[in-house]
């Protein structure tokens, strides 16, 4: 039975609890409605409602006034309100998603939600929002149950043939430009992933790695000169060189701790049968 009730949780099939409300954070009936509605008490997605005021509230495409508007006229004006939502929020956490819907129904007009990477996050937003203002109007936010906004948008939308225009009970999320988004979304976080590799380790696993191979190899040369040559370090042959040279190393030099190891083992070997032919020749 309990597992029963968990697979049909939030769907149609449920009695209890309103998938309205499940899905899209609202419900056309309000607190009239025959279902719960379970309002989240922690959530990385917030509701600003009916928060986004467009400039043909009253009649798409005119105005007020009765002229007609200029849609680029109502484009701009929106994408300027989403910078500005986006600004502000992006102050208490990294911002995964900001919709904004273009529905008319009173429950979902204007509504704004903004997910957040983290919960707490959310929460900070959630408490700085409380008592503030927007163009003269209260903010009115609160936790939000959606997190997938795939089930909440409203997919005919999507493919321009939904048959009940602004009144469909699914998200009709507004678009912004793409140059717009990228402008928003990729440089802040572009500015926290600079932030989180500046509370990493400055050295990375993998150039950690290279840096201890090279140090491996200089110390396993200087072991074996040490061992089979002439019983002095590579330290003290480039001081000895170094006087030997009148203090001037030709351009272009490379010094012998900087050498790799399969020219250090060769170059000892050399030195090696050199020595061995002087004894040779001294006996």
């Amino acid at each position: 039975m309990a597992e029963h009730l968990a697979s049909i949780f939030g769907t149609e099939k449920d009695r209890v609890n309103c998938p309205f409300y499940f899905k899209i954070g609202a419900c056309r009936h309000g607190d009239r409605c025959s279902r719960l509605h379970n309002r989240p008490t922690i959530s990385p997605t917030l509701l600003l409602s009916n928060m986004y005021l467009r400039p043909d509230m009253i009649t798409p495409g005119v105005d007020p006034q009765g002229q007609p508007l200029d849609p680029r006229k109502i484009q701009e004006h929106f994408e300027d309100f989403y910078e500005d939502i986006f600004e502000e929020l992006n102050k208490f956490g990294e911002i995964e998603s900001l919709n904004v819907c273009d529905n008319l129904a009173d429950h979902m007009i204007g509504n704004v939600y903004v997910q957040f990477k983290e919960e707490d996050q959310a929460g900070a937003a959630l408490q700085a929002l409380q008592g503030r203002f927007y163009s003269g109007r209260p903010i009115i936010a609160d936790f939000s149950p959606v997190t997938d906004f795939r089930e909440a948008t409203c997919r005919q939308y999507e493919e321009n043939n939904c048959n009940r225009g602004g009144y469909c009970n699914f998200m009709h999320v507004k678009l912004v430009s793409r140059g717009l988004r990228r402008k928003l979304f990729g440089r802040y976080r572009r500015s926290y992933r600079r932030g989180s590799r500046s509370r990493s380790r400055s050295i990375s696993p993998r150039h950690k790695r290279d840096h201890d191979r090279r140090d491996r190899q200089r110390d396993y040369g200087d072991r074996e000169f040490y061992r089979h040559g002439n019983g002095k370090r590579s330290s003290d042959r480039s001081s000895d060189r170094h006087e030997r040279d009148g203090g001037r190393r030709r351009h272009g030099s490379r010094s012998p701790s900087r050498d790799g190891s399969e020219e250090r083992r060769a170059r000892i070997e050399q030195w090696n049968r050199e020595r061995e032919e002087k004894q040779e020749g001294g006996a």
